[in-house]
């Protein structure tokens, strides 16, 4: 049986496998897309990175060995739950901070965390819940709410000179994933963390982060230092590239300006869920994602689609768009909405189940020797 491009990508990322369906739009095919750009770009720097971008939607999956569990993420963080105007929403509580929260957001103390929310929330709509969520720092997703459209730097000639430094402040999956796979292209990577905020990911399975992270550098430092703080602000004047993934505010006490710096030619690559204009709405991949519309319709509910989708394709996308900038000269912030980019995926197709005699690939990993 032929099955036509879309579906085929689906099959090969092994988010197929994860899900046990076809999911909705074309988010495998366009990984593939922008990891061709990625090849392309790359090579005129004369560091070939070639990557499936299909099989980096579902590579943590390869780590974990977890699977989809219908309303429950594959990471177990974030579940989808009916509201008041019908589905619904995409609740993460991935955070110590979070489950501490739900007693602010349902207004007494829960009984059980996730059941307590679920009542909670049957009775909210959802712009109710997200409100609330906004306002304690918790990170929801209205199913199907949208977001803008996608607006990457223009598509230019590639140009000869790849970057030589790249500033990562960013955490988790999407941008360790855009900051590796421009360590790839020849650039030297050093991560920043602070002693009391290390990177989430940290907990998570250490031989996908490590594999996010090798060949990189990481530095520790206490913004509340002002010998830190001039640290910080050489080298990002330094930089050709700088990764965030935080809330605009937080860089921004610490003395940093991401409109400075890119004013003075750097490309500032800013990674939230929703958009700078919204920057203090928290977002994960999977709510993100389920914001956007990019879930699966089956059995009379929703589902999730993959594995935090959300981060690899932002990910992949975050590193089209700083090549971009760069080969035009540089000195350009990037607004990268985490949900524009899963939304930008959508194409009217829905879930649909596996075709037969075409069974998915499982999850694969880049590591010649497997997880």
């Amino acid at each position: 049986m032929t099955v036509d491009q879309r579906v085929s990508d689906w099959l090969e990322s092994g988010v197929a496998a994860l899900s046990g369906f076809v999911p909705p739009g074309r988010g495998a095919t366009q990984a593939r897309e922008w990891a061709a750009e990625i090849e392309r770009r790359s090579t005129a720097w004369g560091h070939p990175v070639r990557v499936d971008g299909a099989q980096l939607l579902a590579e943590r999956a390869a780590f974990t060995g977890a699977r989809a569990n219908g309303g429950i993420s594959v990471g177990g963080a974030c579940r989808l739950m009916l509201c008041a105007d019908g589905w619904g929403v995409a609740v993460s509580l991935s955070r110590r901070s979070d489950f501490m929260a739900v007693d602010a957001l349902i207004e007494e103390t829960p009984r059980e965390h996730w059941e307590s929310v679920r009542q909670w929330a049957a009775t909210r709509t959802g712009e109710e819940i997200i409100e609330r969520a906004r306002l304690l720092g918790m990170a929801i997703g209205y199913l199907g709410e949208g977001a803008p459209p996608l607006r990457l730097p223009e598509d230019c000639a590639p140009g000869t000179r790849p970057p030589s430094l790249v500033i990562d402040f960013s955490a988790l999956w999407a941008g360790p994933l855009c900051a590796s796979l421009l360590g790839l292209a020849g650039a030297r990577v050093v991560k920043v963390e602070t002693a009391d905020r290390r990177d989430g990911a940290r907990a998570g399975n250490q031989l996908f982060y490590e594999l996010l992270h090798r060949g990189g550098d990481c530095l520790t430092v206490d913004p509340s230092s002002d010998a830190d703080r001039a640290r910080l602000s050489a080298l990002v004047r330094s930089a050709d590239v700088v990764i965030e993934a935080s809330r605009p505010r937080a860089l921004a006490s610490w003395g940093l300006s991401a409109e400075e710096a890119a004013a003075d030619g750097v490309a500032w690559l800013s990674i939230t869920g929703y958009g700078r204009a919204n920057g203090d709405r928290v977002g994960f991949g999977d709510d993100v994602a389920v914001a956007a519309g990019l879930a699966a319709h089956r059995g009379g509910r929703y589902e999730f689609v993959g594995d935090a989708i959300a981060d690899p394709l932002t990910g992949l996308a975050g590193a089209v768009a700083v090549m971009r900038a760069l080969d035009a000269g540089g000195g350009q912030l990037i607004d990268l909405s985490m949900c524009s980019v899963a939304h930008s995926t959508l194409d009217g197709t829905s879930a649909t189940e596996l075709p037969p005699g075409e069974p998915p690939w499982p999850p694969r990993t880049r590591l010649p020797d497997g997880p």
